[in-house]
């Protein structure tokens, strides 16, 4: 699993990753209550804003971790946002993709990185 200073989570599987956001994240953002998630299809440039997401705390984007390619969403989400809430680091992935070019991942951080980050 690799992370974003952005408080997303990667995992390889495959030839593509699948990309949420952490537990600190959405412990920060509160209950959520509305997803919109991108089309499946486009094509994506690192720090593009691709996921809407509003809590009862306020409304936040999700940028696209590296370049790529929108290959599947969660559309589980759109009716059960809570989800992200109970489970950020599992059933509550927002969306997978192909990468344009996979050695990116190589310059995320690690979990003990990230632990780092968020103190």
């Amino acid at each position: 699993m690799k992370f974003t200073e952005e408080h997303e989570w990667l995992v390889i599987e495959d030839d593509h990753v699948i990309v949420g956001i952490t537990e600190h994240a959405a412990e920060a953002l509160g209950d959520l209550v509305f997803v919109e998630l991108p089309e499946v299809g486009i094509s994506v440039s690192k720090g593009d804003e691709i996921v809407v997401i509003e809590s009862v705390k306020a409304a936040s984007d999700i940028t696209a971790p590296l370049d790529g390619e929108i290959i599947e969403i969660n559309t589980t989400l759109t009716d059960k946002p809570e989800l992200v809430n109970e489970d950020p680091l599992g059933v509550a992935w927002f969306f997978k993709m192909k990468l344009t070019d996979p050695s990116e991942m190589d310059d995320l951080m690690d979990e003990d990185a990230y632990k780092e980050l968020i103190g």
